[in-house]
């Protein structure tokens, strides 16, 4: 059954998009409720799968590690049956998405990984991978819009 959100649900994600870390007190006074309802709401949209997860963006001039990026593109065999394919590619850390495309490819995978070593190792893991046919892989040279 599909969880219809009121606006208190809305404007909680909303707050928690901009800001994942904000106390429950200073959550509840921003969108208007006690703080023992923001922490229940919060609960049941981790338990409807509205929030999946609480991450870091780093920001500019922020320290993080050197990283490489790269976009893997996967021509399965079969495109109705390459499910397999997809849960291969959930098991591998690096890959941060994978979406189904049109066209030529099946796939788009994005993969960040510490080095270009590793992205070769991924690419050589999935281009073996029962019903991978092709696949193509690109370098991104820099970033210039990450949200």
């Amino acid at each position: 059954m599909k969880r219809i959100l009121d606006r208190a649900d809305e404007r909680i994600l909303a707050e928690l998009t901009r800001n994942a870390r904000i106390p429950h007190a200073e959550l509840a006074e921003k969108v208007n409720l006690s703080r023992n309802a923001v922490r229940q709401r919060i609960e049941r949209l981790e338990r409807d799968s509205l929030i999946l997860g609480y991450t870091i963006v780093a920001g500019e001039g922020k320290p993080r590690t050197a990283g490489v990026t790269a976009l893997m593109f996967v021509y399965r065999h079969d495109r109705m049956r390459g499910g397999e394919v997809i849960q291969a590619l959930k098991r591998l850390p690096e890959v941060v998405s994978c979406d189904v495309i049109s066209g030529e490819f099946d796939l788009v995978v994005r993969v960040d990984a510490s080095a270009t070593d590793r992205i070769r190792e991924i690419w050589q893991e999935v281009s073996v991978l029962p019903g991978v046919r092709d696949t193509l892989t690109a370098f991104a040279l820099s970033s210039m819009i990450k949200r």
